[in-house]
């Protein structure tokens, strides 16, 4: 309990630090004056990528590519503003539509990851708690809601180099394209590194818990 609470915090301050980071950035114009939409459209069509669309979502820093619908969403505080924040983050998402659009092997299979996670993420707390109550009685039902856990755990790891690949793409064509120079190029690389901070504190915070719960389990097995 108390590790995880370390975690639950660790994780607020990362986010606080990344709102920080994008409302500064939101108030740096960028040199080319191009909008996030204006920028996820240019670096999809510089990638060959003609049949994704940009859309304004809803929801702060609710940005997100959805391969299902291909469509590249974006929050109104970066769809429509000229900004260092608002290109380092439309640039990325476009990333992991670069990522679709050519096969990234890392991205494929956190996509056929989907389904299982999705049931995983349904049962898991139910199956966990059951498994903590009766774990001295039938510790099999522990080793159940380890498994699912470890299906999101697995999950949440191969998110990260992911998110990463995505960044990089992101920085290599605001550099390339001419959207961001030096000083705005360094400050579209801290935002998106705190972003992708979120991500490993999440995956980190994710193995901790699931070594916990394997250590009550294995704990409960010796003792039979």
């Amino acid at each position: 309990m108390i590790i995880s609470l370390i975690f639950v915090g660790i994780s607020a301050l990362v986010s606080m630090r990344l709102r920080s980071k994008f409302k500064k950035y939101s108030e740096i114009r960028t040199s080319s004056g191009l909008t996030g939409a204006e920028v996820a459209e240019k670096m999809l069509h510089d990638n060959g990528i003609y049949d994704v669309k940009v859309v304004q979502g809803q929801g702060f820093l609710s940005d997100h590519y959805n391969p299902a619908t291909k469509t590249v969403n974006l929050s109104p505080e970066v769809y429509g503003t000229p900004s260092v924040a608002a290109a380092a983050v439309a640039a990325h998402e476009c990333g992991h539509a670069v990522q679709h659009a050519t096969a990234y092997p890392w991205l494929t299979m956190r996509s056929k990851m989907v389904p299982a996670v999705q049931v995983s993420s349904y049962l898991v707390q139910i199956v966990l708690f059951a498994g903590i109550l009766m774990v001295q009685a039938f510790p099999q039902l522990l080793l159940g809601g380890i498994i699912l856990f470890g299906v999101t755990t697995l999950f949440s790891i191969i998110t990260l180099p992911v998110e990463f690949d995505a960044s990089n793409r992101a920085l290599k064509w605001l550099d390339s394209a001419g959207i961001t120079y030096k000083q705005e190029h360094d400050m579209a690389k801290d935002a998106l590194w705190w972003a992708a901070m979120t991500y490993v504190v999440a995956a980190v915070s994710s193995v901790v818990i699931l070594l916990q719960y394997l250590l009550i389990y294995l704990g409960a097995s010796r003792r039979d």
